[in-house]
């Protein structure tokens, strides 16, 4: 029963460090155009460590929740993940399409899931 508990609270903190990293996102970089973006030194590295704990949060998550939060895109997070660690190119692209699209969609369907699941973001023991 104590290791329930255990994993109820890991997983909704773990929820709601994504959900602050992902607003983070959104506000440090609204309005930014794309080179403007990448040409900003701690913009740009900002973005990327948050982009970095948003991608190692979602794969902490256990198998269960990647059942019931299938629209996470936890490949896609994996792949972007691997991209923001790889050549300059690369992960210029990849932090790009997450700033534009991963982000903003994961935001979404997190807003869902509270409404629809909100017993997977209380932090509180069952």
């Amino acid at each position: 029963m104590a290791n329930i508990r255990t994993n109820a609270l890991f997983n909704a903190a773990t929820l709601a460090n994504i959900e602050e990293a992902g607003s983070s996102i959104l506000i440090l970089t609204e309005g930014l155009e794309r080179e403007e973006f990448l040409r900003s030194r701690l913009t740009r590295g900002e973005a990327v460590r948050l982009l970095q704990l948003m991608a190692d949060s979602i794969g902490q998550l256990p198998a269960s929740l990647h059942e019931a939060m299938p629209e996470l895109g936890f490949d896609g997070w994996r792949s972007t993940a691997k991209q923001l660690a790889g050549a300059r190119e690369a992960a210029d692209e990849a932090l790009w399409f997450a700033v534009l699209s991963l982000v903003p969609a994961t935001l979404m369907w997190l807003r869902t899931y509270r409404h629809n699941q909100p017993e997977l973001f209380v932090f509180a023991t069952p």
